[in-house]
């Protein structure tokens, strides 16, 4: 038999232990261990959450990897075509970690209808478009199909659609500039077949998607010029890698670009999350460590006279140290149990019903996405237990300085 876990489990279970002057002050150290645990499982699974959703976004709707010309052109629009005739098209199987390749050129044009325009960026796209990273953010109508015809069926915005007082079915006029002065505009007539909302006010209110055909058209293109590839990796951790050795298999005169460059503003805020994380973890074990250690102090004070008799029966101080720690883990298990149990439920709750919103215009997502992953729970209780059971054998060395007959006269 264990006899410091059977000391342990006893004063555990005793009854004068509930109502002794410990009591408060061991409840608020379970408290403060329940909600640290609360605060990092939620701080890490939206911040994590946050992270990947953004990501996906701007992926959805730029790919990986942009490969375009080698040239100044610093605009969304497509100023020189690129011959879609290239050793990596439609199979970039010279690089590991590609999971797929796709064509697109983009125009800018103005939306006119009867009440009020819009500037637009025309997205063109064709049938190797994957439509699988769009399709979660459509909201109304359909995904158009530009396997076989040329067709004016296009993907708008709601912002857009709101601001033009459009809808699924409705059509409208495009006025796209050609280059040289004095020269009237190319006018499309497009149907809107679906509304996606992305909630990336940057895209949304810019981009309409549709047939690639049209831009080659205006731009008196062949069907094999296009504007840029847009390349997915497999792995989002390996994306600069990975672009590096696209660079080094496409020509000289093409050049790419990663998201991450394209859009390091949005990056670096982002990188700012993992420092907020770092913070928040280390505030929340400091307290409750501080509340722990404070426990077990009291702990001990209030049981001078056993560890006395203890002593006097021949215990070694280890011994009795391990009681202590015995009864002191006990507190921090139920602690993280309820800290698991209540913080699981609240990111489940977000994670279905979405009850925490936020404004997209600043986060770019209409309501805190959630990252449910049982690994980093695991890694913040071993975290939790591993950082509390060292800091706790510091106040147990108070028991070496006990003596047992001071010890037993203690009142």
């Amino acid at each position: 038999m264990n006899l410091e876990y059977f000391i342990a489990k006893r004063l555990i279970t005793a009854k004068d232990y509930k109502s002794s002057i410990s009591a408060p002050i061991i409840k608020i150290a379970i408290s403060a261990i329940a909600i640290g645990m609360i605060m990092m499982i939620v701080s890490v699974a939206t911040g994590i959450g946050l992270q990947q959703k953004i990501r996906e976004k701007i992926s959805a709707f730029n790919g990986h990897v942009i490969i375009s010309n080698f040239d100044s052109n610093q605009s969304e629009t497509t100023t020189a075509p690129i011959s879609k005739n290239q050793d990596f098209y439609p199979k970039f199987n010279s690089v590991e970690g590609v999971s797929h390749i796709q064509a697109t050129a983009s125009k800018a044009g103005i939306i006119r209808t009867e009440t009020a325009f819009e500037g637009i960026v025309f997205k063109g796209v064709g049938s190797d478009y994957k439509w699988d990273n769009i399709k979660e953010y459509l909201i109304a109508g359909k995904l158009p199909d530009y396997s076989k015809n040329v067709n004016q069926e296009v993907l708008l915005s709601q912002f857009l659609a709101n601001r033009l007082n459009l809808k699924v079915g409705d059509t409208f006029n495009t006025f796209f500039m050609k280059e040289g002065e004095n020269k009237l505009p190319n006018i499309r007539r497009f149907k809107i077949t679906g509304i996606f909302n992305s909630g990336f006010q940057e895209f949304d209110a810019t981009y309409i998607i549709g047939d690639i055909r049209h831009i080659q058209r205006i731009n008196k293109w062949t069907p094999d010029q296009i504007g840029a590839f847009e390349v997915f990796v497999s792995d989002f951790d390996n994306i600069e890698a990975v672009g590096d050795q696209v660079y080094q298999k496409i020509g000289s005169t093409l050049d790419t670009k990663t998201i991450i460059e394209k859009y390091s503003y949005i990056f670096e805020w982002l990188q700012l999350f993992d420092f907020n994380i770092i913070i928040i973890l280390i505030v929340m074990i400091v307290v409750a460590t501080i509340n722990m250690v404070v426990a077990l102090l009291v702990l001990i004070l209030e049981r001078t006279q056993m560890i006395g008799i203890l002593k006097a029966l021949g215990s070694n101080n280890w011994s009795i140290r391990k009681i202590f720690l015995y009864n002191a883990s006990y507190l921090i298990l139920r602690g993280l149990f309820w800290g698991n149990l209540i913080g699981i439920v609240i990111l489940l709750l977000q994670q279905y019903f979405g009850i925490v919103k936020l404004n997209p215009e600043n986060y770019y997502v209409d309501q805190a996405p959630v990252y449910l992953n049982w690994g980093y729970i695991v890694l913040l209780n071993l975290l939790t237990i591993g950082v509390c059971f060292l800091v706790l054998l510091i106040p147990s060395y108070i028991i070496t300085k006990i003596s047992p007959v001071k010890a037993i006269r203690f009142d």
